[in-house]
């Protein structure tokens, strides 16, 4: 048995793989992930660490952090692949109760009160630039890291946000006719990529894990 568990681990049809992501992909993307893992290759344990694009670079230049899903553009680090995976756009989350127009704009947004991302993440500087590059400074923000709490707080009337659009159409019905979910203008978009040390680094669970992911990258990521 022992022999045979460590040519299944040699071979990468088992062993322990870290990964880490945002939220937004954990609740969205990632269980779509998991599933096709747990039927395909049952023997590999994913273990998911909630993280900031830059905590999870910083886990994987340290060597404790496998498969990192990251926000791009990243500064770009030799010990590193990154490989685009896909894309989302950025849409405004809007009370139902406000009466708003058909394409948010900043201007239209920026004396609204906001709920954003924390102040580390991309997604928080990519809002701040949004208003910054058309001029109007947004109030003070309410700051979460769960984007699932933020839409909840967006139907419960507590502000709007700017956030990607699910792919996953499995929210409550009271939670969609709660919210609009508008364009904005000018527009935004959320890249994701994958990274990961350099292919001559990796275990074959972890190969493996890559080879999944990359069964659901767009192919205009």
């Amino acid at each position: 048995d022992a022999v045979d568990a460590v040519k299944r681990q040699a071979k990468g049809l088992a062993g322990r793989v870290r990964l880490g992501t945002s939220t937004g992909v954990v609740v969205d993307l990632l269980p779509q992930v998991l599933e096709t893992l747990e039927r395909e290759h049952a023997g590999i344990d994913v273990e998911v660490s909630i993280l900031g694009s830059g905590n999870a670079i910083a886990r994987l230049l340290a060597g404790t952090l496998d498969i990192g899903l990251v926000a791009m553009p990243q500064p770009p680090q030799p010990q590193l692949v990154l490989t685009p995976w896909r894309t989302q756009p950025i849409m405004a989350f809007v009370p139902s109760r406000w009466k708003a127009p058909r394409r948010i704009t900043p201007d239209w947004l920026a004396p609204k009160p906001l709920i954003a991302n924390d102040a580390s993440t991309h997604m928080y500087r990519q809002t701040m630039e949004w208003f910054a590059d058309a001029g109007p400074a947004p109030r003070a923000p309410m700051e979460l890291n769960y984007d699932a709490a933020i839409r909840s707080l967006v139907a419960a009337g507590y502000g709007a946000a700017l956030l990607p659009l699910q792919e996953s159409t499995d929210a409550p019905q009271a939670l969609r006719d709660q919210v609009q979910v508008l364009p904005i203008v000018p527009k935004l978009t959320r890249r994701l990529g994958i990274a990961h040390r350099t292919r001559g680094g990796l275990d074959g669970a972890t190969a493996r894990v890559l080879d999944v992911l990359m069964a659901f990258r767009q192919k205009k990521a």
